[in-house]
């Protein structure tokens, strides 16, 4: 096994490589890290870990691009992180949002493309609203805008200035 440091390269020649050791079964896992870990580049950095004896069945991806502590100039992994990309490396257990294992067939309908984004979604499934308690939190706001514009208007009414009008919508 060896592992390559590999940033995504475009164009034909790059697609070429990339598609002739899919096929081949080369490529094991793709590992994606967080932006800034290198002195390098500040981009997300991708590992490609290759092996000569797989088959050519699937492609194990690892999103650890969000599994790191933010540094003021430089970003790092620490031992537990890397501890949580090894034992995924080792049992391939999908997880959500880190971890699949890919078949070729899907692979090849990418047309061969190793973008993790394409294979685990990182979207953030939205927070459940509470409806009622956001109703009842609505009218005590509506409530005290109401009561708030009457005592508005009264001061208004002695000054012998025309009214707001009421906070409810009315006319």
């Amino acid at each position: 096994m060896r592992l390559l440091s590999a940033r995504a390269t475009g164009g034909n020649a790059g697609e070429r490589i990339r598609t002739k050791l899919l096929k081949d079964g080369h490529i094991d896992t793709v590992i994606g890290l967080p932006p800034n870990l290198f002195y390098s580049t500040g981009i997300p950095v991708c590992i490609l870990v290759l092996k000569r004896c797989k088959k050519p069945d699937d492609v194990l991806f690892i999103n650890a691009a969000e599994h790191f502590e933010k540094g003021k100039r430089q970003n790092r992994l620490l031992d537990e992180h890397i501890g949580k990309i090894i034992e995924t490396y080792k049992t391939r257990k999908p997880e959500p949002r880190y971890s699949r294992r890919v078949e070729m067939d899907e692979i090849a309908k990418n047309e061969f493309n190793l973008n993790i984004s394409r294979y685990i979604s990182t979207a953030q499934p939205e927070p459940e609203v509470d409806l009622a308690a956001t109703h009842a939190r609505l009218r005590e706001i509506q409530d005290a805008l109401e009561a708030a514009t009457a005592r508005h208007n009264r001061y208004l009414a002695e000054l012998g200035l025309p009214p707001l009008p009421s906070a409810g919508g009315g006319k």
